[in-house]
């Protein structure tokens, strides 16, 4: 059986390596910006978690309703496949320019509606509103909201959450659960507390080579792993 710390440290691994410069990644960091921190954060890495518990719920059922045999083989070709998928992004060089650029046009336009509502109300108001509003249900505002909704559904399909499914039908639950949560929440801080710059700084085509040598090692690992029946 699979250890805590084995699953553990793959889905940290796998979480960093295939959040940075990821879309959630480059949204996080954009809204920021414009947005309190603190609301965004909040609001992005509460999507993450709950996107990662139900990856690895999906992944733990899926050995009780198909064969151990058909998750396992099913898994081991996921990997390999995203590892591929990711050397072809680090070589071609092109997925986190585009979705830098994806991003960036879809909360300009965003941000942009939000601010001619926003000249309709006074500041003043507005502020004596947010002071007079319980602390709880300040998360629960439009701007959490917003960080919340964008990173789910920009989640949802991914690569990352496929993998995360894979994980989970492979190794212990429990440990991919807490690994992505860590890696997820360690990214999304990155992100929040100045993404665009350490996306600059961190070359995209590493990464995504990294990523790359990392899915194949572990579908290598699993092609040569026995099958528990």
């Amino acid at each position: 059986m699979s250890t805590v710390v084995q699953g553990f440290t793959k889905s940290l691994a796998m979480t960093v390596l295939s959040e940075i410069g990821d879309k959630t990644f480059f949204a996080a960091a954009i809204l920021a910006m414009r947005h309190p921190r603190r609301l965004v954060l909040f609001g992005c890495l509460s999507a993450l978690i709950v996107m990662t518990i139900l990856s690895v719920l999906v992944g733990w059922a899926a050995p009780n309703l198909i064969s151990r045999k058909w998750t396992h083989h099913i898994t081991t070709l996921l990997f390999f496949g995203f590892g591929l998928w990711s050397l072809w992004d680090g070589f071609t060089e092109e997925g986190e320019a585009e979705e830098l650029a994806e991003v960036e046009a879809k909360l300009d336009a965003d941000w942009k509606a939000d601010t001619a509502t926003a000249k309709k109300s006074s500041k003043d108001g507005d502020d004596l509103k947010k002071q007079k509003r319980p602390f709880l249900s300040q998360f629960f505002s439009p701007i959490f909201l917003k960080a919340f909704s964008i990173t789910f559904f920009g989640e949802w399909g991914d690569k990352s959450q496929l993998a995360t499914i894979g994980l989970a039908a492979d190794e212990n639950p429990f440990g991919v659960v807490l690994g992505g949560i860590i890696g997820q929440a360690l990214c999304t801080t990155a992100a929040v507390i100045g993404g665009k710059s350490l996306a600059s700084q961190i070359s995209e085509k590493f990464v995504a080579l990294s990523g790359g040598v990392l899915f194949i090692v572990f579908g290598i690992q699993s092609f040569l792993s026995t099958i528990e029946s």
